[in-house]
């Protein structure tokens, strides 16, 4: 029998290490473009949930043909034709030189410090018409960034029709009921800009009174959870304001002609 050595104990531990590292970087390589397709379809998932148009067992592909994807240029509310909106990451973009820009700590609401100068927004067509805008947008809350997608009518580019969250590490039963279908359904119908375009969307702490002159634009706030519920709110003011989407909705009103 062959005597154990100190250096053929190494060599096999060694040579086990190379297979593993070649079998785990070979199987990366193999699932890589599977990875991209699925997290490609939940994202489509979302902006359909957003959009209203998202249903449990669905063709994903064929809903979103009713949708427009387009790149903003925040900073002039212009569409920028040379920019694949399919493969534009905003949220890598806010730390490129180039693409990115800080944000005053004054007007960071969203507490992100920095964001994209340019970002996809969604056009949802109903019988060829836009009849939603999907805007995406994020922030701080307590634990975590919270990414989501805000639905606005196109009619009036104030209703908003939903407001959803993809990704977020917010405490479950608390902040983590930004998830809650319940909550999620209070949105509907809620009004983001008062008669003056000034943003007037609020999430309380507590319950929204349904007597108050302001209850359309009133969210009820999270039980449990006022810093995950003033995150959304700032969030919303944040990126609703001129700093954000504020020239592309008021450029959208322009073309309308409306106030």
């Amino acid at each position: 029998m062959a005597k154990e050595t100190m250096g053929k104990t190494f060599f096999v531990a060694f040579a086990l290490c190379v297979v593993c590292s070649v079998l785990v970087s070979g199987a990366a390589v193999v699932l890589k473009p599977t990875q991209v397709a699925n997290k490609l379809e939940d994202k489509k998932k979302n902006i359909l949930s957003a959009a209203g148009l998202y249903e449990e067992g669905a063709d994903v592909a064929a809903l979103f043909e009713q949708i427009e994807a387009r790149v903003v240029d925040l900073q002039s509310g212009q569409y920028m034709d040379d920019m694949d909106p399919g493969t534009f990451d905003f949220v890598r973009a806010a730390k490129d030189d180039e693409l990115g820009a800080a944000i005053d700590a004054a007007q960071d609401r969203a507490g992100i410090k920095r964001r994209s100068r340019f970002i996809p927004v969604y056009l949802v067509r109903k019988h060829g018409q836009v009849d939603k805008i999907v805007l995406p947008l994020y922030g701080k809350g307590l634990w975590s960034t919270l990414y989501g997608f805000l639905a606005l009518d196109r009619d009036d580019l104030t209703t908003i029709r939903s407001l959803v969250y993809y990704q977020h590490g917010e405490t479950p039963g608390l902040g983590g009921e930004v998830d809650n279908p319940a909550w999620k359904a209070l949105w509907n119908g809620k009004q983001a800009f008062d008669a003056k375009g000034n943003i007037s969307i609020q999430v309380m702490r507590g319950a929204v009174d349904p007597s108050s002159q302001t209850a359309s634009s009133q969210v009820d706030g999270l039980s449990g959870a006022t810093i995950t519920s003033r995150g959304v709110h700032d969030m919303l003011h944040y990126w609703l304001s001129d700093e954000a989407y504020g020239p592309y909705l008021k450029r959208l009103r322009s073309e309308r002609g409306m106030s």
